[in-house]
């Protein structure tokens, strides 16, 4: 009796988790899976009265009339690819442990009907061995939002890994102190990022290498810079080892523009050189990543100013070169 007035919500779950328009239900297959999975027993005019009160509800429910009527969910928050990107998103996020990984993906799936989560599970990729180890992350992650939502400072401690690939802490492990401003992804990895008194500027820490659970401390957070620019951050300054910035013209290939606009942005000031070559004009933090990123395009980016710029990156080769020949 119970289960009869529930009868209306029990179909929407049916329909929910099984149906799509490539995999509709008829009237009769309704009937059994309610009798059969919630010992529900109805009749065919019924499922007609449930179906037009969830579409007074507001949910939109597909009908195919014919000899056999059926019914899907025509619409759904995400559509497969929707959720594919989202699964393969988490499923190649390095910061986060693959049991954390399994548990995310098992309730994106629950997002799509039955027949489509299996096959979107068949066309995800094993990125298990790229995984991080640390459990914490998810406490670690839900902290720092709290602490930015609530415009507090954070306290923790930072671990780094040794030659035989232990964590151990940094500087002895001496709680670093930080105003929280943002959570960023870049390269599969997250970072904090805000402004940290001991440099006296704005730097970032990677999550997975906080130690625990960090401290929501009471003192409010040093006001983020109204010229502060995230997006011009993220593309400038992670991963760069808090380098001094610089403007710096490049001479580029024609054929690797596609790779300048995946590292300073579409809007990156570009202009003509000869029929070959283009300039690019742009902020960078100038330090022995940005030098190994001119490097790997083997002369197709070429410094062109500042003199410092190029004076150090021509150090950095000549050094490497040097190294290479005291192996032979």
């Amino acid at each position: 009796m119970e289960n009869s007035k529930l009868r209306p919500l029990y179909l929407f779950k049916l329909l929910y988790e099984l149906t799509d328009a490539d995999h509709p239900l008829t009237t009769n297959e309704l009937l059994q899976l309610l009798d059969e999975r919630f010992s529900i027993k109805t009749y065919r005019a019924r499922i007609a009265e449930d179906v037009d009160a969830l579409t007074d509800f507001g949910f939109e429910i597909g009908i195919s009339k014919g000899k056999n009527t059926s019914y899907y969910l025509e619409h759904r928050r995400f559509e497969p690819a929707e959720l594919k990107i989202l699964i393969d998103a988490v499923q190649s996020s390095n910061f986060i442990t693959e049991r954390k990984s399994r548990e995310l993906t098992g309730k994106l799936i629950t997002l799509a009907p039955l027949n489509t989560g299996k096959a979107l599970l068949e066309l995800t990729g094993d990125y298990a061995r790229l995984k991080q180890s640390n459990e914490k992350i998810y406490y670690i992650v839900d902290t720092l939002i709290r602490a930015i939502l609530q415009e507090k400072q954070v306290s923790f401690r930072y671990v780094e890994h040794d030659q035989y690939k232990r964590r151990i802490l940094r500087h002895g492990g001496e709680a670093y102190t930080l105003n929280p401003y943002a959570l960023v992804m870049d390269n599969n990895l997250y970072y904090v990022v805000g402004y940290y008194s001991r440099y006296g500027k704005i730097t970032n820490f990677r999550v997975d290498r906080i130690e625990s659970t960090p401290q929501i401390l009471d003192e409010s957070i040093v006001p983020k810079p109204e010229d502060f620019d995230l997006d011009e951050y993220r593309a400038t300054s992670l991963r760069m080892y808090n380098s001094e910035h610089k403007i710096v013209e490049l001479a580029c290939d024609f054929s690797v523009m596609d790779a300048i606009m995946d590292h300073f942005g579409e809007d990156v000031d570009t202009g003509l050189i000869d029929e070959t070559t283009f300039s690019v004009t742009a902020e960078t933090a100038v330090n022995h990543i940005f030098y190994s990123w001119v490097f790997g395009f083997g002369g197709k980016v070429r410094i062109l100013e500042p003199r410092e710029v190029l004076e150090g990156y021509a150090d950095m080769v000549i050094e490497a070169a040097n190294s290479l020949t005291k192996q032979f």
